[in-house]
């Protein structure tokens, strides 16, 4: 295991209480979460479907993109944050929404999402603009940029529209790219303890890019995440870590 700034733990049902490491397929098929010590604190990952997933922290359950089948959520407690990136529909789902959603529920999203909202969604919602701030109880979160930058991708996500987070939680930054490309916004990130990098074509950027993306912020661990692409666009997770600089510990997820 390479040496990084945090305690990282896999558990699952099969392997609760086991320090170990497994390798992809085996994590995959045992369904296994992955879980980081932030001091005394457990941060607890699951990953759900692409960009889809739930994390519990000790400030409260996160849902990052919550799409799909209302069902797959069924084992997670209810979120008492949602973070909602972009408008597209494998991040945004109003009827996904409407069913994973509790009473106190808070949601944070940008503008563009925001405006699409039906009016009791919005009763729960806080629109963040890129480079904002806003507050999940006492938790800064970070509106990051993210866009394409390559010229024939920008129609995909163009500069100014989309969010990625930085997720401040006490003792432990996580940053969610949503779907950008390596820009100059993501390469400046500083503190990272956890990451959530896309890569997939035409939509987003291929491992190269990813990696060296990755590479120069150097997070502690990073996910590949939302690598299932188009025409041959898919992206291989295992490519990445082959190539992302040392010192940074990638983890595999059962996003598929």
């Amino acid at each position: 295991m390479l040496q990084s700034r945090r305690q990282f733990l896999i558990s699952s049902t099969a392997t609760a209480g086991v320090v170990t490491m497994l390798p992809y397929a085996a994590q995959a098929a045992a369904h296994a979460s992955n879980v980081f010590m932030a001091g005394d604190a457990k941060i607890t990952v699951h990953p759900v479907d692409h960009a889809s997933f739930v994390m519990e922290t000790p400030t409260g359950v996160i849902y990052a993109d919550p799409v799909g089948d209302v069902a797959n959520y069924s084992d997670f407690a209810k979120p008492d944050l949602i973070l909602i990136t972009h408008e597209h529909g494998d991040h945004f789902n109003v009827d996904t929404l409407n069913g994973v959603i509790g009473d106190t529920t808070q949601i944070i999203t940008n503008p563009a999402v925001y405006d699409m909202l039906p009016d009791a969604l919005k009763t729960k919602a806080s629109k963040v603009a890129n480079g904002e701030t806003a507050t999940f109880k006492d938790i800064p979160i970070e509106a990051i940029p993210a866009y394409n930058t390559t010229e024939d991708r920008k129609k995909f996500h163009p500069q100014g529209r989309d969010n990625g987070y930085v997720v401040n939680l006490p003792d432990f930054r996580v940053y969610i790219s949503g779907d950008t490309e390596g820009t100059p916004e993501m390469r400046a990130l500083e503190n990272i303890d956890l990451a959530f990098v896309c890569m997939n074509l035409p939509f987003t950027m291929d491992t190269d890019a990813a990696a060296a993306a990755v590479s120069e912020f150097k997070p502690s661990f990073v996910y590949p995440y939302h690598y299932r692409g188009r025409d041959g666009g898919t992206q291989d997770p295992a490519d990445f870590a082959r190539k992302v600089a040392s010192g940074i510990e990638v983890k595999m997820g059962d996003w598929y």
